[in-house]
């Protein structure tokens, strides 16, 4: 219950099931008592309005606590620290690691054939034939008188022969073969080393642009909260208005559909910013859930030096030309022979570790593949169509980054432009929406113009908004072509 004072009189107010005021116990007479209490039916009303202000306020207040308490839990991320995590923890560069590594191993494998190689075999044997028996007593150094008998050479009966091999081969030359397969697996590896290069460089923008994509989601969030704030004055604008007589109930409407579009759009920007947050963990290598608060600011970035150094992509071209010659070079080898050294000791036993005897030889020869069907020539052709092909595809590169370093270096200055546009823009806009509003209070303009200007601002604010976020990812992109981006760029600043 309220009480009113009026000079020296008073009145007690009460709430009705309606909602509507009434005066009880009071003790004024009939025309004072109607006029005082069309008066007081007002101020209620204003009353109310105040009351559910206030409580919304609250609502709203407890919300900002909540997310400040989420945020002060959350790790405080700038930028440059999320590029650093991202290089340390992403498994694509962890799975591009262990490719250089293969690649490494790949090296080894080649070279490996410029070394001799050892063999041991270990077998055991039982016959009675007659040539394995002589030959295998002979090897045990067990020969006899007695073996030259006829009936033994005819019927030995079966003989065991425990034979122990250690044999040794080498290439001594094979024209350049050994030479030109390291050569063929150490382009093989700097195109892998290369390729990871570029894999950074595409990480760091990735994780730039999912950054700013976070903030910018952010920044939008607030500017639809501003424009709802805006669209609830106004509407407290046109009921005051319509409680005066100088506004209709279409107005009172036409506001309140703007005021559901801008809780629309409020509700769509927060969750904008759950999807931009997951996409950005994603870009780091994290747990989708982790909580950061980004600490960079989207603010126009400075302009990166024009300065260029070789794309991965023409590396990776120019070193696929060299791993064709080299493969090339191979071929051809396998048309001339190859120079070998072999030696071998052997040990012949009766029994597994007795009555045995050993032997050993040496010897050198020349292995010579005269024909396999025309493969090897076949085999030079396709690597030398494979080096053409290389040349090719890297002079396709440079051109293509080129034409990329220009299209980066125009989307920055045409961003740089725009930045200075939109907030142009946004000064006049909000400039007009604060006149039309003044005149609208007057009665001086219609409802459509009013929120007309309503929607000039929020557009004028995000378009802004754009502009920087633009500018940013055109500055990163401008180190990108120019293959200087890493994760010591002054763009990530």
């Amino acid at each position: 219950m309220w009480v009113f004072r009026e000079s020296s009189f008073k009145a007690n107010l009460s709430l009705s099931s309606r909602g509507k005021c009434r005066l009880t116990q009071c003790r004024l007479p009939g025309k004072k008592r109607a006029a005082l209490s069309r008066r007081t039916g007002c101020e209620f009303r204003h009353l109310r309005r105040r009351i559910a202000s206030q409580l919304l306020m609250a609502v709203r207040t407890l919300g900002v606590l909540v997310l400040a308490a989420r945020v002060w839990g959350a790790e405080p991320l700038t930028l440059r620290e999320a590029v650093q995590l991202s290089l340390r923890s992403h498994p694509s560069l962890e799975a591009l690691a262990e490719k250089v590594k293969a690649a490494e191993a790949g090296i080894g494998q080649a070279r490996a054939g410029a070394y001799p190689r050892l063999t041991y075999s270990e077998l055991f044997q039982t016959s009675n034939n007659p040539v394995f028996a002589f030959s295998s007593i002979l090897a045990q150094r067990r020969f006899a008188e007695s073996n030259f008998r006829i009936d033994a050479l005819n019927n030995p009966g079966f003989v065991n022969n425990f034979q122990s091999q250690a044999g040794v081969e080498a290439i001594l030359h094979d024209f350049g073969a050994t030479r030109a397969r390291v050569a063929a697996a150490t382009a093989g590896r700097k195109m892998t080393e290369e390729q990871e290069r570029l894999a950074r460089m595409e990480l760091v923008a990735r994780v730039a642009r999912t950054y700013h994509g976070v903030v910018l989601a952010e920044e939008a969030r607030k500017v639809a909260q501003s424009a709802l704030r805006s669209a609830e004055a106004d509407l407290a604008r046109a009921e005051a208005l319509r409680a005066a007589g100088m506004s209709t109930d279409a107005d009172v409407l036409s506001i309140k559909v703007h005021l559901a579009q801008a809780r629309e759009q409020e509700i769509r920007r927060k969750y904008d910013i759950e999807v931009a947050r997951a996409a950005l963990n994603e870009a780091l290598g994290v747990e989708l859930g982790r909580e950061f608060a980004l600490t960079t600011p989207l603010s126009e970035a400075r302009k990166p030096e024009e300065r260029t150094v070789t794309r991965p992509e023409v590396r990776q071209a120019e070193l696929a030309g060299q791993m064709a010659e080299a493969q090339r070079a191979a071929a051809r080898t396998s048309m001339y022979p190859r120079i070998v050294a072999q030696g071998m000791f052997e040990a012949d036993r009766g029994r597994f570790v007795t009555r045995a005897g050993a032997n050993w030889f040496l010897g050198g020869g020349l292995k010579w593949s005269l024909s396999t069907g025309g493969a090897e020539k076949r085999q030079a052709e396709e690597a030398a169509h494979n080096a053409a092909s290389a040349r090719a595809r890297q002079r396709e590169a440079a051109a293509a980054i080129e034409l990329q370093i220009r299209q980066a270096r125009a989307a920055l200055a045409a961003a740089g432009e725009r930045v200075a546009v939109a907030e142009a823009a946004v000064g006049q806009a909000e400039e007009s929406l604060r006149i039309t509003q003044n005149r609208y209070e007057a009665g001086l303009t219609t409802v459509h113009e009013l929120l007309r200007n309503e929607s000039a601002v929020l557009e004028s604010r995000m378009r802004r908004l754009a502009a920087i976020h633009d500018q940013r990812l055109a500055a990163v992109m401008v180190d990108f072509a120019q293959g200087t981006l890493s994760g010591d760029s002054d763009v990530l600043n």
